[in-house]
């Protein structure tokens, strides 16, 4: 009688973080259509994350939900553990998870600052520490920073720190991961709309943000799904180390 070799897995495993809604969304509609099996992790917001699940099984894709604060490494830890028994062994890590505040940096609290370092860097941090031991042989990982950066723009100061630090963990866990040929890269996307970009900001704001690329348009979730399939995809093999700005031409 023969076997099923366990290495013979339908789909490529992919987790997304923050995957519920925006950005994450889009990126884990797109992997789904490539193909990969998706986990769409969230922290709240399980209806939305069912949904999602839903909808891309409903399209003959494979997905689960896996409820877990990035900022906590035990659950990010039961995260891995629960993709593993339920698809396999990961692929693809793609840590969207992230929270943005605008506040001039005098006015910020002490829970703000600590809430937007535990989501943004100690968040990417406690993944990428699992991905090292976790991810399969192959693997491809890539982080979020952000064109704000580039920009100086006043109430990003906090927000920009964190994706400082997102930027450093990328190019130095790239090199760290030699010999597994690992990939690890950044997408730094400009304005799109989605809720965490357009929230708090007034009609004005929105359109002067739009008006800023040369191409005169926010972004949308989709343009920034499409370069993450890429940096995941058979294409990006000799992509490594990079932070991929897409935002439109505006920085």
């Amino acid at each position: 009688m023969t076997t099923t070799s366990n290495t013979a897995r339908i789909a490529r495993v992919a987790i997304v973080t923050g995957a519920s809604r925006g950005i994450g969304a889009a990126v884990a509609q797109r992997l789904s259509k490539d193909g990969f099996a998706v986990a769409v992790n969230y922290a709240s917001g399980a209806a939305q994350a069912d949904a999602l699940v839903a909808e891309l099984t409903a399209a003959g894709g494979k997905a689960i939900a896996v409820k877990a604060d990035v900022a906590s490494a035990d659950e990010v830890r039961a995260m891995f553990d629960t993709v593993e028994a339920q698809l396999g062994k990961v692929d693809v890590l793609v840590n969207n998870a992230g929270v943005l505040k605008t506040v001039p940096l005098a006015d910020h609290t002490d829970a703000l600052y600590d809430q937007t370092f535990d989501i943004n860097v100690r968040g990417t941090f406690n993944t990428l520490r699992e991905a090292a031991t976790r991810l399969n042989e192959g693997g491809r990982i890539v982080n979020f920073s952000s064109t704000t950066l580039a920009l100086n723009m006043p109430g990003y100061a906090i927000y920009n720190a964190t994706k400082a630090a997102v930027e450093a963990f990328t190019h130095v866990f790239a090199k760290e991961l030699r010999g597994r040929n690992v990939t690890v890269n950044a997408v730094a996307p400009g304005p799109i709309a989605t809720s965490l970009f357009l929230d708090g900001k007034t009609d004005e704001q929105i359109q002067a943000f739009a008006k800023m690329p040369p191409l005169q348009r926010l972004g949308q979730p989709e343009d920034i799904a499409s370069v993450v399939a890429f940096l995941t995809g058979p294409d990006a093999g000799w992509v490594n180390g990079q932070i991929l700005r897409a935002n439109g031409g505006v920085a």
